[in-house]
């Protein structure tokens, strides 16, 4: 069992942590709001710590899973940072979805102090968080990876070095651009089944069985019908993430004339007061 830091107790964050607990390793927790420390505490066991710098103290990895690449260098950097308070020879895994140049910045910073760093965006929502069934996609040197690898499993169904440092930001990257399209298409679809005046539930049954069908489908198909997106995955972070990519877009010179359309629709909802909506509400915008 290994000695481990949980940066950042939000939906996805907290059960994470709890995992990892469950599986008997001894985990300390930071998070910016306390009380959502204390929360965790009160449920898993374990200590919290006031600062990223005391959290990491003497772990073997510190994990993190906050905002964006700004909050990331916030738990990271600094007096007060995790790196401050890691040890030689241990490994900092960053859940955080982030660019990755921030990725390749930050694992530089750990390698000239010897620490080990993994960028490990995941993709399977806060329902995968809870359930332990994870997708993540890692970045870093094969060494470093293989250390963490059964830990992460703690709460991954899949877990894969992609490549070097950045590379599991980059897979992300891919994993948001197919379903951003994917939602646009599911919506278009439902919206056109309804004016249409077809069963919507029946059409859904019938096309998820071929070559239409999706985890979006299966998952988010009914509740579209249904006109429910108070769940999941936000569209304000959707935007955060579309927004780095393409800015990545630009620097590899991709076109994604797709994303770039879907993220002006995800403009839209937000302008409807849908930030805090799930991704899915893209079918919203249409009526």
């Amino acid at each position: 069992m290994a000695k481990l830091a949980f940066l950042g107790m939000g939906v996805m964050g907290y059960p994470m942590a709890g995992h990892l607990s469950a599986k008997g390793h001894e985990v300390t927790v930071y998070n910016r709001t306390r009380a959502k420390a204390k929360k965790w505490i009160l449920e898993y066991g374990g200590i919290s710590a006031n600062t990223p710098r005391e959290a990491a103290s003497d772990a073997d990895i510190v994990f993190a899973c906050v905002g964006n690449d700004e909050d990331l260098r916030s738990v990271f950097l600094g007096e007060d940072g995790a790196l401050a308070g890691m040890t030689a020879g241990s490994t900092f895994v960053d859940h955080t979805t982030t660019s990755a140049t921030v990725a390749i910045e930050l694992a530089g910073v750990a390698n000239a102090s010897d620490i080990g760093f993994i960028d490990a965006p995941v993709s399977g929502g806060q329902a995968g968080a809870e359930n332990g069934q994870l997708t993540v996609m890692c970045g870093g040197k094969q060494n470093i990876y293989d250390s963490v690898e059964n830990v992460i499993n703690s709460f991954a169904k899949s877990c894969r070095l992609m490549g070097d440092h950045g590379a599991g930001q980059l897979t992300k990257m891919v994993n948001q651009i197919c379903i951003a399209g994917l939602v646009q298409g599911l919506s278009e679809g439902m919206y056109f089944a309804k004016k249409a005046g077809l069963d919507g539930e029946a059409v859904l049954d019938v096309i998820s069985k071929g070559a239409a069908g999706s985890w979006q489908m299966e998952n988010r198909g009914t509740t579209m019908l249904k006109d429910e997106f108070d769940f999941g995955f936000a569209v304000d972070w959707m935007r955060k993430d579309l927004g780095i990519i393409l800015d990545e877009a630009k620097n590899n010179g991709s076109s994604l004339p797709v994303t770039a359309l879907v993220n002006q629709f995800y403009g839209d909802v937000q302008n409807m007061g849908g930030g805090r909506w799930d991704t899915s509400s893209l079918m919203r915008r249409l009526k």
